[in-house]
């Protein structure tokens, strides 16, 4: 099995849904990527930084899910990276209430020496120039897997351009797929990114599903019909830590298996919108989630007859 390095926040959030709200509780992209991973028994190091306001027993339970935690620094004289959002009754938009970057505006990257040979990096949302200093200190890795939002490519285009140039994988919806390239269609979208670097082009599409591109191949895996949807916070990077979990473990990069892995994302996030935050995926079984993943088999399959 492959090691697997996952870089990204570790934070706080507060979240208002239709159907409640929370206080402060555990969140940021790292830690839902690491929980989905771990899914897959990935040996996966999280790179982060939290502050001295950050609970111990948040730290002892991503170890405990087989996540190395030696990465995440722990600045003891700043607070964690905060968050707040209230959803529309859509639960398709939100509002953001509150960012708070603390310890992150100065967050720098160490990259535990142990795992810098690992063959699978998840470069999460964050800063391109953070992404890049990443990757400068991985020796060879097989497959780079980008996260990135319309944010960076509003704020720092030159720098985003160059960290995609060196990736193999990039994550995007449908909305910054077209902003990234100023096409509307997606298959058009999705060429242009890949003459900008990446190989493989995801496209999510929310409740609809996720694209998959490469060269002139293209696989969609639906989104499981969810009779409620209660919290969506967290789920297009759960959706990438099942992608690079499945990876890590079965150690084959190609596109074939890649529609595999779209699959198992695409199962773990859905789990992760029916509650709040990561209480789904922190109790979550192997029996439930291969029971899920033959409902995404029913889903899809069936058989065709050409008269």
């Amino acid at each position: 099995m492959s090691q697997l390095v996952i870089v990204g926040t570790v934070a706080f959030d507060a979240i208002e849904t239709p159907f409640g709200k929370t206080d402060k509780i555990l969140g940021g992209a790292a830690t839902y990527i690491g929980l989905s991973a771990a899914q897959y028994h990935a040996k996966g190091a999280l790179v982060s930084v939290v502050g001295g306001d950050f609970p111990a027993e948040y730290l002892e339970l991503l170890e405990s899910r087989g996540m190395d935690t030696s990465g995440i620094e722990v600045v003891k004289d700043g607070k964690t990276f905060f968050w707040a959002g209230k959803y529309h009754n859509d639960m398709n938009t939100r509002d953001t209430l509150a960012t708070e970057l603390n310890v992150l505006a100065d967050f720098n990257p160490v990259v535990p020496e142990n795992y810098r040979d690992s063959e699978v990096v998840l470069l999460g949302n964050l800063h391109p120039e953070v992404q890049s200093s990443v990757l400068d200190q991985m020796s060879a890795p097989k497959l780079v897997i980008l996260d990135t939002m319309n944010f960076w490519m509003e704020h720092t285009w030159d720098a985003l351009v160059e960290v995609m140039k060196r990736v193999d994988v990039i994550s995007i919806n449908d909305e910054e797929a077209r902003q990234l390239t100023g096409e509307y269609s997606l298959v058009r979208a999705a060429q242009k990114i890949q003459e900008m670097g990446p190989k493989y082009v995801i496209i999510k599409k929310g409740e609809h599903g996720a694209l998959l591109f490469h060269k002139d191949e293209v696989f969609f895996a639906p989104a499981l019909p969810l009779e409620e949807v209660f919290d969506p916070t967290g789920a297009g990077d759960t959706f990438a830590g099942g992608f690079a979990g499945f990876l890590a473990q079965t150690e084959d990069y190609s596109f074939d298996n890649m529609k595999k892995a779209i699959v198992h994302g695409s199962a773990l996030a859905s789990f992760c919108v029916e509650k709040f935050g990561i209480e789904r995926l922190e109790n979550l079984t192997r029996e439930e989630l291969y029971s899920r993943l033959q409902q995404f088999k029913q889903l899809t399959q069936f058989d065709i007859e050409l008269h």
